[in-house]
């Protein structure tokens, strides 16, 4: 691997301000759904946000992901199924008081049909170690947040390309795996549905923390 010149792009201060203020004017409108429409969404336009998700950093360049994109109904199906009863025994049994309390304000529960109405789910894996071609491993670094970073990306480009998502993480979720025949190496890390929101789709009255109670400056 050589080394060639870096091609960076400077803007005028003014610009600089300008361009932050519209990304973050652009990323506050993002809010999770769980109402999903069925309209159909152009292929071109989710590969073209995974192509982006892909540009993110990660240790030692590994790319320690896979993006698979999910459109067939049965396969859906078999998700949603599997996803159910894994949500199912945790709102019954897994989950804690203090969780399941936290949980209310979202009115959420173990069903979950979003999984089949939405016109993709992504699920991303996150390879814990590459297989050579010889079938001998070799280690991947900073897997997690490699991986966390990448799906970061995704939900920007996803939100900035007009769609809506949710951030699925149904615990465990060995069955994405199995459902979608993955490798031994690679380990569901997020499932996220993405399409349009459904017309009479509605969303929480939440809040973030205040600016000065996440950032320091020091």
């Amino acid at each position: 691997m050589g080394f060639k010149k870096l091609d960076f792009t400077e803007y005028p201060e003014s610009e600089m301000r300008a361009r932050s203020l519209d990304f973050l004017n652009n990323i506050l409108e993002r809010r999770t759904i769980r109402d999903f429409s069925n309209r159909p969404v152009p292929l071109e336009i989710i590969e073209n946000c995974i192509k982006a998700a892909a540009s993110a950093p990660s240790g030692a360049n590994k790319q320690p992901w896979q993006f698979v994109i999910v459109e067939d109904s049965a396969v859906k199906v078999k998700i949603r199924e599997a996803a159910e009863k894994e949500e199912k025994e945790f709102y019954d049994h897994r989950a804690t008081k203090e969780w399941l309390e936290d949980l209310n304000q979202f009115g959420t529960d173990w069903h979950k049909p979003f999984l089949e109405i939405a016109p993709y789910l992504i699920v991303v894996f996150r390879q814990i170690y590459d297989v050579e071609d010889d079938g001998s491993q070799r280690k991947n670094y900073y897997v997690n947040e490699s991986v966390g970073i990448a799906s970061g990306f995704l939900l920007a480009a996803l939100h900035n390309a007009g769609l809506a998502t949710l951030t699925h993480t149904p615990s465990p979720m060995n069955f994405l795996g199995e459902i979608l025949e993955r490798p031994a190496n690679e380990k569901a890390f997020l499932l996220i549905p993405v399409g349009y929101p459904a017309d009479d789709a509605e969303v929480p009255e939440i809040t973030k923390k205040r600016f000065k109670d996440i950032s320091k400056k020091v």
